[in-house]
């Protein structure tokens, strides 16, 4: 078959190489002028490399999918530890295990952590946000200093994730268009279409807009040969910020040995940062899913969504390429 792949982020590469195996030829197009999606990232002037969209940290215990990802990549072992600096400098351990409690007692870990960090994320009071959000980062006294103890598999590529998508799509049956958008009817050439834009957006917003939170990221080279011990710590305080990472905290990413690069992040709405929509915003009633459902209802007979905006879901990396692999054995054979 013919098959035609709107956008090359990691969910589209792993699903365009999965259906090329089986002898289908595809083609992605893709928006931006990279691969690798938000995942996607670079070396800096400085030799250090830098996640243009904020760090990725790949982490799973799918053994599948651990299997799959080394065919395209060597893998750094790594065990990531993060910080959340109070009000008075301290940084503490995230998640909050015994050693956190030590400096902020149980009954002002919601309003310390969670409360200023989440609100600033999702823009929107604690009590509105779905409680499977808060899920992810759990309050356990017994807990290691490691932001991902129940996961088998820890890492990074050690070329960087760019290389490692583009390993992924380098198969004879795959092209790939950048700088490329999604023209209606551009489908109509192919057998199948697999698209991983927002869902609302393809059918012009007509049952209204699905609201996504956005991040601004605000990237410095600072003249120092360190910043910080640490590679990510999350902020408390109520200002805009959330977290800040250090690029050369990570293994294999690089160095200077003057310079540093770190990079802040502050939430926004996606319509205050061009309509760059990275997180569907789940609430606790669910009347974004209800819009989502009801936009999926009109989708094409040829056509699937994919992907974190196509599903309107949040989808870690390990959960993109289990989704991708599954769909290539459940929609085509």
């Amino acid at each position: 078959m013919k098959i035609l792949i709107v956008g090359a982020g990691l969910y589209g590469a792993v699903l365009a190489r999965a259906l090329a195996e089986k002898g289908h030829s595809i083609h992605l197009i893709e928006k931006r002028d990279h691969i690798a999606g938000n995942c996607f990232d670079y070396v800096n002037a400085l030799g250090i490399r830098v996640h243009r969209y904020g760090p990725h940290i790949f982490h799973t215990s799918n053994e599948q999918v651990i299997a799959y990802v080394k065919r395209f990549a060597d893998w750094l072992p790594y065990r990531h530890r993060v910080r959340a600096q109070l009000a008075d400098g301290t940084l503490v351990p995230l998640p909050v295990n015994r050693e956190t409690l030590y400096y902020v007692p149980k009954d002002r870990v919601i309003d310390t952590f969670f409360r200023p960090y989440s609100e600033k994320m999702w823009g929107m009071p604690l009590e509105e946000i779905d409680p499977s959000i808060m899920s992810r980062v759990p309050i356990d006294p017994d807990s290691p200093d490691d932001y991902f103890p129940k996961d088998s598999f820890v890492g990074f590529p050690r070329g960087g994730y760019t290389g490692f998508v583009g390993e992924i799509l380098r198969h004879d049956l795959i092209s790939v268009a950048l700088m490329t958008r999604y023209q209606r009817g551009i489908e109509d050439d192919f057998d199948y279409c697999f698209n991983a834009m927002p869902i609302d957006e393809f059918f012009g917003f007509r049952l209204g807009r699905l609201p996504y939170r956005s991040i601004r990221f605000h990237h410095y080279d600072l003249p120092s040969p360190r910043s910080s011990p640490w590679p990510v710590i999350n902020f408390t305080h109520k200002g805009p910020m959330t977290r800040v990472t250090e690029w050369k905290n990570f293994p294999n990413h690089g160095g200077h040995d003057d310079y540093t690069s770190i990079t802040f992040e502050e939430p926004c709405a996606d319509e205050d940062n061009d309509y760059e929509r990275y997180y569907p915003v789940k609430d606790r009633l669910g009347v974004n899913r209800i819009l989502y459902k009801d936009y999926f209802a009109l989708v094409p007979s040829r056509m699937r969504f994919i992907g974190r905006t196509g599903l309107y879901a949040y989808l870690d990396m390990h959960q993109a390429i289990s989704s991708a692999l599954a769909l290539a054995d459940d929609v085509l054979v």
